[in-house]
């Protein structure tokens, strides 16, 4: 079992038996909010505490709309790898904690996004997260207003507590893995405008095109939606010309990759080696079991749940963090091949 999880079960029962006071003494002189005490018997608490690897619980003693442990998590869809993903990250976070995760779908529409979110907050839970935030989204406005404990994931507006991937890190990892192959005529398939990861993913491989002297071009760069679909639109727009087609595609999801993928096959292209390159992002499970396995930047949904949930529970401290992606290099990418 997990370290930290098993330092989250020590109960104030337990660490009352072990120092020999009551339960409501441990409670009192645990609780942070009154003034430290000296006494012998406190002492003996916090030693306790101390050896039996007690963490007070301020998660739930600190969220501010109430103490049912439930925390409402919106995605667009759970059809999505990725959201589901993220949601199952942040329930198991929420687990650890002695917390309990309910998730709620809302699509593409910021009406039906700002009515599940309603429905969440009617349903008395303690705060909410969104994987759903747009840049110009008024619900999180609306939640800072209101004062409701609720913190952002994956996307970040700017203003909101928001715990994301380093999505710039992310799109340089992926485009500076090409040009250290070779590439130099690449293409990027990112996702819609009004996401902060497509255009931070989309900075991060401009930057990597730039330290080699070249430039993204804007006939290379495709903004579409984040489905399969959309990717294999714009893998045949990039493709279908064989005298201009770029030698390396950064697409800024899987599922994009996955599209392309799909519309190299239909073209007759082979993938990596004497062929077209691809890069993904977000490393969901099917990138390492397909036929040739997909070269894609792995993101810490762990990391990023853990700290979303840190930031329902506080009233201060980072507004964003952003973890650390790491490039996972597969066959799907290769040397270009001369024409």
């Amino acid at each position: 079992m997990d370290e930290h999880i098993q330092r989250q079960a020590v109960t104030l029962r337990e660490v009352a038996a072990a120092a020999g006071v009551s339960v409501s003494t441990v409670s009192r002189i645990l609780d942070d909010r009154r003034p430290p005490s000296r006494s012998s018997a406190a002492l003996r608490v916090k030693r306790a505490a101390d050896e039996l690897g007690y963490r007070r619980n301020s998660f739930a003693a600190s969220l501010r709309r109430g103490d049912t442990g439930t925390i409402g998590v919106l995605v667009p869809r759970l059809t999505d790898t990725v959201m589901a993903l993220m949601f199952e990250a942040i329930e198991r976070s929420a687990r650890a904690r002695s917390a309990f995760a309910v998730v709620a779908t809302c699509g593409d529409d910021p009406a039906e996004e700002s009515r599940a979110t309603e429905t969440l907050l009617d349903r008395n839970v303690d705060g909410v997260i969104l994987a759903t935030a747009r840049l110009d989204d008024a619900l999180p406005a609306s939640l800072r207003q209101r004062r409701v404990p609720h913190a952002l994931v994956l996307r970040t507006d700017g203003e909101s507590p928001s715990a994301l991937g380093d999505d710039v890190q992310g799109g340089y990892f992926a485009v500076r893995h090409l040009v250290d192959l070779g590439h130099r005529d690449v293409a990027v398939v990112t996702g819609p405008w009004f996401t902060s990861s497509a255009r931070d993913r989309l900075a991060g491989a401009r930057r990597a095109l730039a330290e080699v002297g070249v430039e993204l071009r804007e006939d290379r760069v495709i903004s579409t939606g984040y489905g399969v679909e959309a990717g294999i639109e714009a893998g045949h727009r990039l493709l279908q010309d064989a005298n201009s087609r770029p030698t390396a595609i950064f697409a800024a999801n899987d599922n994009l990759a996955l599209g392309v993928v799909s519309a190299s096959a239909s073209l007759g292209l082979a993938l990596g080696t004497d062929g077209v390159s691809v890069v993904g992002y977000n490393d969901i499970p099917l990138a390492a079991l397909l036929p040739v396995p997909l070269t894609s930047v792995r993101v810490p949904f762990d990391q990023i749940a853990s700290s979303a949930l840190d930031m329902l529970a506080e009233t201060g401290g980072e507004r964003v963090t952003r973890a650390l992606p790491t490039l996972i290099p597969r066959s799907s990418t290769a040397p270009p091949t001369s024409r």
